[in-house]
């Protein structure tokens, strides 16, 4: 009986400091959450902008010729954007998941888990600046107009709400013809294939970040939401863990007192 109450109280100390553990992250995500969505929202509406104006000039017949417009080469190059640590419920998973289902791919992870995942060098995803996005997006426009690659893609985590995240994967180039036109018909200088293709990168650039900040985001949520779970679960156990401990504690002195009574008797 001693032993048993011994484990209990060991097993109560080891759960009791992983609600510790669980409500520090949880606190440590909270935190994050408040500048995580800024970002979020002010890369969306930068991407918005610049996914409007090459949406008009995708409409545009002139744009047809260019080389975003037509893939030169085949082959396929995915952006997968995972998270730099785990503990975040099934965030790292569902993207890999998603990546699973994309055939002949050639994987760019972004983030320590997709790169441990891939075999690739780690890049952080947290500290991913627009510059570095600049710079992967010039490699890869320049590889797609020499026909390294036909299709390109950008697999990160859509951000719907705290509660919700969903793995989304997004086809970026070949550009496709806008059939619908603009509701304004603005004229470009020196013509629209020239701006659209001088466009294209710092587009691509943009996109990805806004990705990457998205999925920063979802990933802090999936964090926060995670380590509630898990303290609520530890508290439980906890509470049940106790529940046990007490109905053996006084099993063992009802046990001692029933003892000393016969022992007194004899």
């Amino acid at each position: 009986m001693g032993a048993d109450i011994k484990s209990l109280r060991n097993r109560i100390r080891s759960v009791d400091s992983t609600l510790h553990l669980t409500k520090a992250m949880g606190l440590v995500a909270s935190s994050k959450i408040r500048r995580a969505t800024r970002n979020m929202i002010q890369t969306r509406e930068y991407a918005g902008a610049l996914e409007e104006l090459v949406s008009v000039l995708r409409s545009s017949p002139e744009c047809e010729r260019s080389p975003y417009m037509q893939a030169a080469g085949t082959g396929t190059r995915v952006i997968v954007i995972a998270g730099d640590r785990g503990l975040a419920g099934g965030y790292n998973a569902n993207v890999f998941r998603l990546a699973a289902t994309v055939a002949d791919a050639e994987f760019i992870p972004l983030g320590k888990r997709a790169c441990e995942r891939f075999g690739k060098p780690v890049v952080s995803s947290e500290h991913f600046s627009g510059l570095d996005a600049k710079r992967l997006a010039d490699m890869l426009c320049q590889d797609f107009r020499e026909g390294k690659f036909g299709r390109l893609g950008i697999l990160y985590t859509r951000y719907k709400s705290m509660m919700s995240q969903e793995a989304t994967l997004l086809w970026v180039l070949p550009l496709e013809k806008n059939e619908e036109g603009g509701k304004t018909e603005p004229i470009f200088e020196p013509d629209e294939q020239t701006v659209l293709n001088t466009a294209v990168p710092t587009f691509v650039s943009g996109v990805l970040t806004a990705c990457v900040r998205e999925s920063y985001a979802s990933e802090v949520a999936a964090r926060r939401m995670a380590m509630d779970s898990a303290g609520k679960n530890a508290q439980e156990m906890i509470d049940r863990l106790e529940l046990q401990y007490n109905r053996a504690r006084q099993n063992s002195i009802t046990q001692e007192i029933t003892e000393i009574v016969a022992g007194s008797g004899l």
